[in-house]
């Protein structure tokens, strides 16, 4: 699971940025300045005889504040 939607960055982070490119979604912020220190993306790909999927997940970032539900775009 993604650490980012618990972050106090998650707005302003320029790899989740990234992530949200990677999961084709719609970016919180088109141009986020926020440089995270240390991040880890883990990649997992899974696939069956139909389909491949990957899926990027922080997993560890030294920049990480929490802040519970952070993803939720109302908050914004």
């Amino acid at each position: 699971m993604c650490i980012c939607i618990n972050c106090n960055h998650i707005a302003e982070c320029s790899t989740y940025h990234l992530i949200e490119s990677r999961h084709k979604q719609v970016h919180i912020n088109e141009n986020p300045s926020f440089m995270p220190e240390f991040p880890v993306i883990h990649v997992n790909i899974s696939s069956n005889s139909r389909i491949n999927q990957i899926d990027w997940d922080l997993v560890e970032c030294l920049s990480f504040v929490e802040k519970p539900n952070s993803w939720n775009l109302n908050n914004y």
